[in-house]
């Protein structure tokens, strides 16, 4: 069976979830059984065989199963969206919609050869940093629980932070790419460990310099780690020295305990996640009530869940018992209802995401390659990780999204990008593998 047959086989599953879990919202909340949810099946069907045509035509070698995965993963997240409110599910769909667009647009333009944005590395560099900053744009800039993250523009809200951590990948694959060797050999060493001349690890240093600026300027702390986490996962693979990645790690967190020290949101954020039970956090803005909530609704779902819409999101005399449910606590909606057994069949999908991406890196034989779907699968990784990690109380909360499944336009726009160029990378590394030009 060819790539791409795999790949369409691998469709027909993700719609049948999407009808059956229509099917369980509607007779959960009218006990009927209607065949709106074979629409909406056909209908996500439809979607998804007309962006698997585009890539049967423009792609045909490329890795036949992360686009059934991500489709698996965005109906979920539809129907879990639904289930909270059918208002936001619809404006996800709309997304969603808009994602595939984007999705066919970057397969179409870079189609021939994912290499030539090694021409605009730093054009593309700039506009990530650029990115980064908007949202501290007065009159533009909106804040949300005390992070400056997404702009505002009329009706229409994005979160620039998202593509901004594509655009860095790309530079950091590209810049590595050309001075790895020099980053080897180094001029000289320090406690046995080669440093490069400082005009080669200047950039590097910027980019760390990014990630605290993104810690303290804009507050948002998961986009700080998954840019780093990315930055030393990409220096790791191109100069196969831990040694590298062991020193970016401990200035990261030196970096991180001077400013949780002395800048008073991120110690606020620390304080939070080290003692969610004191009084004085609790009822704070920006307390300890969302990771408490969180963690009393993991826990309430026990193995096999409460079963799906049971969970309680709002209390009866009106307020939220669950803050955020469709977006940083949506983790949590899905072990109350569906328990940890449903919660680790959506991290394994995940996680064979994040197989196949590294798999891509592994077939690629040219450097650019195997270092763009190195970074852009950790990015990947790093975002799960961070959100999953911030709602069960292993790391300080945060407001990233889980990808696919949370609410969130941009979200969905720049993972659909993400997707595009592993599958671009992974056409490129099978057909040579293959022997076909």
């Amino acid at each position: 069976m060819t790539e791409r047959n795999r790949e369409l086989l691998g469709l027909i599953p993700a719609a049948l979830l999407v009808t059956a879990g229509f099917a369980a919202v509607f007779v959960q909340r009218d006990d009927v059984l209607t065949d709106v949810s074979l629409t909406y099946g056909g209908i996500f069907l439809g979607l998804c065989f007309v962006a698997h045509l585009i890539v049967r035509v423009t792609l045909p070698h490329a890795d036949p199963y992360l686009f059934p995965l991500v489709a698996t993963l965005a109906c979920f997240g539809l129907v879990i969206l639904y289930r909270l409110d059918e208002d936001l599910a619809r404006e996800q769909a709309q997304w969603f919609v808009v994602g595939l667009l984007v999705f066919a647009a970057t397969i179409i333009s870079l189609r021939r050869d994912v290499r030539v944005l090694e021409r605009y590395r730093y054009v593309i560099a700039t506009a990530g940093i650029l990115m980064l900053l908007l949202p501290r744009v007065p009159g533009i800039g909106e804040q949300v629980n005390g992070a400056y993250l997404g702009i505002g523009i009329g009706p229409i809200s994005f979160q620039p932070a998202e593509l901004a951590k594509i655009a860095i990948v790309i530079f950091l694959a590209s810049y590595l790419r050309d001075t790895r060797q020099v980053l080897v050999q180094g001029s000289h060493r320090i406690l046995g460990v080669p440093l490069p001349p400082l005009k080669h690890l200047g950039p590097l240093l910027v980019v760390w310099g990014a990630a605290m600026v993104l810690l303290v300027f804009i507050r948002d702390l998961g986009s700080s780690l998954m840019f780093f986490g990315a930055f030393l996962a990409l220096i790791y693979v191109a100069t196969n020295r831990l040694s590298f990645a062991v020193i970016g790690l401990a200035l990261f967190a030196l970096g991180t305990w001077f400013f949780a020290s002395t800048v008073g949101h991120v110690q606020d954020r620390v304080d939070v996640w080290l003692h969610p039970f004191d009084d004085k956090l609790y009822d704070a803005p920006g307390g300890s009530y969302q990771m408490l909530q969180s963690l009393f609704a993991q826990g309430d779902g026990g193995l096999f869940g409460r079963g799906f819409g049971e969970a309680i999101i709002n209390l009866p005399g009106g307020g939220t018992l669950l803050p955020a449910a469709h977006t940083d606590l949506i983790y949590a909606v899905i072990v109350n209802e569906l328990g940890l057994v449903g919660a680790c069949g959506v991290l394994l999908v995940y996680l064979l995401i994040v197989e196949r991406g590294f798999r891509v890196a592994t077939l690629s034989s040219d450097s650019f390659s195997k270092l763009l779907a190195t970074g852009l699968t950790a990015v990947f990784a790093l975002q799960v990780f961070v959100i999953v990690g911030g709602v069960t109380k292993l790391i300080p909360l945060t407001g990233v999204t889980l990808p696919f499944v949370s609410y969130g336009g941009s979200s969905i726009v720049a993972n659909f990008v993400l997707l595009a160029l592993l599958l671009l990378v992974s056409d490129r590394a099978r057909r040579e593998v293959k022997g076909l030009r």
